[in-house]
């Protein structure tokens, strides 16, 4: 007869969620599984039992941000108008990042963890920023390796506006800002890519 699982999914969606506010907070050298463990209410066993390692679970958590994150982009519909479809990323990735900051600033800012663990190689290279990427092709009517400066420029620009937002920066009604900035901007930064 198997063992039954002592540790089910929600134990580990749980601590992860825990651990990415910590790591977002105080960095991935802040995480200590002791304290993880007290704030999601088990043991430190539990959390060697599920990750392995403090390293591998710090892993786990950049791993889980850009599941999230993945999870978001492919829920964006893919229609007959390139142009809707690239704002809808866009709008996706701001919605991503607001509804899961901690994740977010664990994605992009936390030594150790997400797109600096050391494991990823560049962040162009990343499978989501191959979502950005195509999605300008499309635009553009050019191969991927044309359309990579061009989203490179929109990804700095939907970044920008997005850690301006999460870092308090931006007035009241950033939603409708951020989408006519990139209405504004987008064209602008495509026009500028490969002639």
């Amino acid at each position: 007869m198997a063992r039954p699982r002592v540790h089910d999914d929600a134990l580990r969606t749980r601590l992860l969620a825990e651990a990415s506010a910590i790591i977002a907070a105080a960095g991935a050298s802040g995480l200590t599984v002791r304290d993880l463990a007290a704030r999601a209410g088990t043991s430190a066993s539990a959390v060697y039992s599920l990750f392995g390692s403090r390293e591998d679970l710090v892993r786990a958590v950049g791993d889980e941000a850009f599941t999230r994150f993945a999870e978001r982009l492919s829920a964006v519909p893919r229609t007959d108008d390139p142009a809707a479809d690239l704002l809808g990323l866009g709008l996706a990735y701001r919605e991503n990042a607001l509804d899961g900051p901690h994740f977010y600033r664990v994605m992009f800012g936390a030594a150790g963890a997400g797109l600096q663990d050391g494991t990823r190689g560049q962040a162009t290279a990343s499978a989501t920023f191959g979502v950005l990427r195509d999605a300008v092709a499309r635009v553009l009517g050019v191969g991927p390796s044309a359309a990579q400066e061009p989203a490179l420029g929109l990804w700095a620009l939907v970044h920008g506006l997005v850690e301006l937002e999460l870092d308090g920066l931006l007035p009241d009604g950033a939603a409708d800002r951020y989408a006519r900035v990139l209405r504004a901007a987008g064209p602008g930064i495509l026009g500028a890519g490969p002639g």
